[in-house]
């Protein structure tokens, strides 16, 4: 796991990165309304679908929330991630994991005994500020649509 841990408070980290449909999105357009930022290893991988689509099914109870995705998938792969699951939300392409590594979420995983680096799957509640509200490092995807709708709920 990444050193530089995000807490609850701090001001989140710049985001410019292009979306599925090839535009370049910045975490500062959605400023004055609160903005889940998810980030996943890969997309249509069983665990970044059940994720997605989670947060897909309720996207219409966040009210003003904007939801975003991250991974280093390339902005084609975002896009037929998106076509294929009907997301309807930004899916933006860090595909050199600079965004990642500032989040804190760029760190060494292991699987089947191999050590390599990838997207430790969090997620965080952004502020109408910029600040962190919730951080949620190592979340599971089917944790990530409830712990939001919680956060959002104040409970």
């Amino acid at each position: 796991m990444a050193n530089n841990l995000l807490a609850v408070g701090d001001k989140a980290p710049a985001i410019t990165l292009v979306d599925q449909h090839g535009a370049k999105r910045t975490l500062k357009e959605f400023g004055g309304r609160k903005v889940l930022v998810f980030f996943y290893p890969k997309a249509d991988t069983p665990g970044c679908t059940t994720q997605a689509c989670g947060l897909r099914d309720i996207a219409d109870g966040v009210g003003d929330t904007q939801i975003i995705g991250i991974s280093p998938d390339t902005p084609d792969k975002q896009g037929r991630f998106d076509e294929k699951y009907g997301l309807g939300y930004p899916l933006l392409a860090d595909v050199d994991h600079k965004v990642a590594e500032k989040w804190g979420v760029w760190g060494e995983k292991k699987l089947y005994g191999r050590a390599y680096m990838g997207i430790i799957r969090s997620a965080f509640l952004v502020g109408p500020t910029g600040r962190i509200e919730q951080a949620w490092y190592k979340i599971s995807p089917k944790d990530t649509p409830t712990k939001l709708l919680k956060a959002l709920a104040g409970t």
